[in-house]
């Protein structure tokens, strides 16, 4: 029989796996064009080792949190092999491509009040590692003004989900600090 320790590390190997074969064509916008993984892989680092997050559903979400935006994986198949709630937790960190660009910026600031804590756990780290990247390696053909509204834009985005994790918080508050 299966402890539940291991059940936990199999869940997120298993995670881990589905999204480094669904990001598996996918870079990202950096110069160096590094593999999109690193990304699903960062977030769970800083929730892990930085936020002391244990909870191996927020840790899986994590990782999995770009496989519906970004790729041509469902809810459902998210809901099969993951569960509902990380499913869930996914589902409410996803834009809809369908809306233009600053539409989904506009809602991101506006839903982000309304988000689960799993799902607030996930965007803190997303937008930690999106800063951080931001200011290492910005995207090829990124203008200073362009990065500088991207962090404004960001903060928004934090500052309605403040509260959630004061570490975490303070991670994206010092990230924040070194904007360019």
């Amino acid at each position: 029989m299966r402890s539940k320790a291991h059940a936990e590390i199999t869940l997120l190997m298993d995670a881990l796996a589905f999204s480094a074969y669904k990001h598996r064509n996918q870079r990202r916008k950096d110069v160096d064009a590094s593999p999109y993984i690193n990304h699903p892989i960062a977030l769970a680092r800083v929730l892990a080792v930085e936020g002391g997050v244990t909870n191996h559903r927020t840790l899986a979400a994590a990782i999995l949190h770009d496989t519906l935006e970004d790729t041509e994986t469902t809810y459902e198949e998210l809901k099969e092999k993951f569960g509902r709630a990380i499913a869930e937790a996914v589902r409410e960190v996803s834009d809809d491509k369908t809306l233009s660009k600053e539409e989904r910026k506009r809602l991101q600031i506006e839903h982000a009040k309304t988000l689960s804590r799993r799902a607030r756990l996930v965007k803190l780290a997303d937008k930690i590692c999106n800063v951080r990247d931001m200011a290492a390696h910005p995207p090829h053909g990124w203008s200073l003004e362009r990065r500088r509204e991207y962090f404004d834009w960001a903060k928004q985005v934090i500052d309605q989900i403040r509260g959630t994790h004061a570490r975490l918080e303070a991670a994206f508050d010092e990230a924040y600090a070194a904007r360019p």
